[in-house]
């Protein structure tokens, strides 16, 4: 077994090898990698790995051993193989959170918080006198969350449904499931300024995973601006899935660029050329706010 100094600099090597694949802006952000031990919240090795060029085929690694230090990779982690859930990918949840720009004292809610590490970057980006709430539809993953993160009293985890989330003022909401549709709940939770992460995908394997774009909100004064910021494939946000709203957005995903959306309209209005996804409760325009 490794000694502590070299579990330590390896935390942060990874750290810095984020920074610099993910172009992190945020020193908080990146400081939070190379400080919260990943191996606490996955249980103990050998682990079962799986990286990032292998998610078409899922083919798990076994490491050889129980060294934490196998964790400190770009690798996703298994928490649950036979249902393909996983700890996800680092560089991709970096790149997300630097885009939800977190700052010290905000409030945070973690909407899929899984077994609590990715929970327990965020609450040390906004420090002990922000507030993350973790929420977590799994039982026993909630369970788990809520021991690994008992250390931390600026963190709060609730067993139950993400998706019927009652309205509450948060400066961010990270949703780390996929969704069809943006639930109407998430936005009204944003105070003016606050900044909403979800992915909105469509069904794409036989794990059930989903895959297409991590949308970025942010709720200004006269409206929402909406970003798409990458690409993504996730596990299924199943209080936020509907056949209606899959189809529509698999037509946009097939019709339209990612890059040509700006904003998110809450109005009832009729569809025109603006709208590059026109759904029930809302609409993803082309135009700005």
């Amino acid at each position: 077994m490794q000694s502590a100094l070299e579990i330590q600099g390896a935390r942060h090597a990874y750290a810095e090898e984020l920074r610099a694949v993910s172009n992190l802006r945020s020193k908080a952000l990146v400081k939070a990698f190379a400080t919260v031990p990943r191996e606490q919240f996955l249980g103990p090795g050998p682990w079962q790995i799986l990286a990032p060029a292998a998610l078409g085929r899922r083919e798990y690694r076994t490491t050889e051993d129980a060294d934490p230090r196998h964790l400190y990779h770009n690798v996703l982690v298994a928490i649950d193989a036979d249902r393909g859930l996983n700890n996800g990918e680092p560089s991709s949840l970096a790149l997300w959170f630097d885009a939800l720009d977190l700052q010290t004292g905000e409030r945070a809610i973690h909407i899929g918080c899984g077994v609590g590490y990715y929970t327990a970057i965020l609450a040390e980006v906004v420090g002990p006198a922000g507030h993350i709430i973790g929420i977590e539809v799994d039982a026993t993953l909630a369970a788990r969350a809520r021991n690994n993160l008992a250390h931390l009293k600026h963190v709060t985890v609730v067993t139950g449904d993400g998706a019927m989330l009652e309205p509450e003022t948060a400066d961010a909401v990270f949703v780390n499931a996929g969704a069809t549709h943006p639930r109407i709940e998430w936005l009204n939770s944003l105070r003016v300024g606050g900044r909403l992460m979800v992915p909105l995908t469509t069904t794409v394997d036989a794990f059930d995973h989903t895959g297409g774009g991590m949308l970025r909100v942010t709720r200004k004064p006269n409206g929402y601006d909406a970003r798409f910021v990458s690409r993504i494939a996730i596990f299924p946000c199943a209080g936020a899935r509907d056949p209606e709203s899959n189809a529509l957005l698999a037509d946009a995903l097939g019709a339209g660029s990612l890059e040509a959306v700006n904003s998110l309209r809450t109005h009832q209005h009729d569809a025109d050329a603006t709208c590059w996804l026109h759904g029930k409760d809302f609409c993803l325009s082309i135009s700005e706010i």
